[in-house]
């Protein structure tokens, strides 16, 4: 690594205010990306800055017809929360799909969703349930917030604070993992709402996570597995790696997208 200095704020008025003073300043959450491009002299900020003692970037709370969640709260705490399990069941077992226990007892929602990785989970899910993803200085839908690959609406220094989830009527994620890694080769977040149905895709498209207004249409007339016969999603808007190419990537697309609406409809 490069030498860098280290902050451990307390407060996000801090955090933001040492970040708008620092010279190339990161923010750290559960370190899964910047740490390892660190440790590969891929990265080097001058100064880093820790979330993690920041109590106010912590808790679950239903309230109403949302769930909120805190930017720092952890992928386990997620999969184990009684307010998500039974708001939101499936954005539970979609975080217990996230890596293995190690990387669930240190990655974190907020640290996942301003990174966007291409193939992580919590895009989807954010997409699928209508999420607003609330910073320091605003608040941002996630059809607004999710740009590109790794690329996200946040401005320099603007901090997750916490993600809401409206509570879907029904929903479900069905996801293909890449068994060493466990990142998903394909997964498709499928939920039903008071008007209509939202379908996300994550690790297929070649420009990151995505919406399928085709089977949102046919889904919203009839929420059955049936309802998606003959939609397919075009491969050159697929990903292809030595992982899988763009037809088998469209292929899982729509394998994943049946298998999450038969688990959503199962759960009624």
């Amino acid at each position: 690594m490069y030498a860098f200095e280290y902050h451990r704020p307390t407060s996000v008025k801090e955090a933001a205010s040492l970040a708008g003073g620092a010279e190339d300043a990161k923010f750290l959450a559960g370190g899964h990306t910047l740490l390892p491009t660190m440790k590969l002299r891929l990265a080097g900020p001058a100064n880093l800055i820790d979330l993690g003692q920041i109590a106010e970037l912590r808790g679950i709370e239903r309230s109403g017809s949302a769930v909120t969640i805190g930017a720092m709260m952890k992928h386990a705490e997620v999969a184990t929360s009684a307010e998500v399990k039974e708001a939101i069941p499936a954005l539970a077992e979609m975080a217990e799909l996230i890596g293995d226990p190690h990387v669930r007892n240190r990655g974190t929602i907020g640290g996942s969703i301003a990174n966007n990785d291409p193939s992580a989970d919590y895009p989807a899910a954010c997409l699928a349930l209508n999420a607003t993803i609330v910073t320091n200085q605003r608040k941002v839908a996630a059809d607004d917030f999710f740009q590109g690959i790794f690329t996200t609406a946040l401005e320099e220094g603007e901090i997750i604070t916490r993600v809401s989830f409206p509570i879907p009527s029904q929903a479900a994620y069905a996801k293909f993992r890449n068994p060493a890694s466990r990142y998903a080769l394909v997964g498709v977040f499928v939920a039903k709402h008071a008007d209509g149905v939202r379908v996300a895709v994550t690790g297929a498209g070649s420009n990151g996570v995505f919406r399928v207004p085709e089977m949102e249409k046919a889904l919203s007339g009839s929420f059955t597995p049936d309802a998606l016969n003959g939609i397919a999603v075009p491969q050159d808007r697929m990903n292809s790696d030595i992982h899988a190419d763009a037809a088998y990537r469209a292929h899982l697309v729509g394998v994943m997208a049946r298998r999450a609406v038969q688990a959503a409809a199962a759960r009624g």
